[in-house]
């Protein structure tokens, strides 16, 4: 069963991010990985099997930063690999994601013929993706995480990290559960955008 983590705060993220992962291990996962951003570069590790095999990829090539999300992924679309492992990336844009998106292959057609290249085989990739499509026709942020959601049809929680944006971690839920919490150690601190659906 998938996870999603968050941290912003004023240390650094990853190894937060770990302890969170760590802490839905009971759940099952084939993969885990995180993304950090750190002065205006957005970067991610991602390892197939145990969590383990995250953390000793992280001692060889740690991530900095303050603000990140994190992943413990059980297939759904594809076969547990580090290309389908989250968080998925396209252009300035990261996502991790919980759920499945029922309409992924429309949209993963449409995003092609627009000369988007997938490196994965998962429903979650086509996020990033649309939302980096958006930002290179001038939107905001908000106005381009807004966009892609109202075309995303299924059940999903979406934790999204955009580049150069330390102080935001955006996170969306349509039918899949996501807390949001607030404390010492700043797991799972997420900007809600208020968005109407009806």
């Amino acid at each position: 069963m998938c996870g999603i983590v968050g941290v912003l705060g004023k240390h650094e993220a990853a190894p937060l991010l770990v302890e969170a992962l760590k802490r839905l291990e009971y759940r099952g996962y084939d993969s885990a990985g995180i993304a950090t951003v750190n002065d205006g570069k957005l970067e991610r590790r991602r390892a197939i099997g145990k969590l383990v095999n995250l953390s000793d990829l992280l001692v060889h090539n740690p991530l900095a930063g303050k603000s990140g999300i994190g992943h413990t992924r059980w297939a759904t679309h594809g076969a547990p690999s580090v290309k389908n492992a989250h968080p998925h990336q396209a252009g300035d844009v990261t996502v991790v994601h919980n759920g499945i998106i029922e309409n992924y292959l429309q949209l993963k057609q449409q995003l092609m013929q627009w000369g988007h290249h997938f490196d994965s085989s998962t429903d979650s990739e086509v996020v990033p993706h649309l939302i980096n499509h958006y930002l290179a026709q001038q939107m905001s942020q908000e106005e381009a995480i807004e966009k892609t959601i109202t075309q995303l049809k299924g059940s999903y929680a979406l934790g999204i990290l955009i580049n150069g944006t330390s102080n935001n971690l955006y996170a969306i839920k349509q039918g899949s559960p996501l807390v949001i919490s607030q404390g010492n150690l700043n797991f799972l601190i997420f900007k809600i955008l208020d968005l109407d659906f009806s």
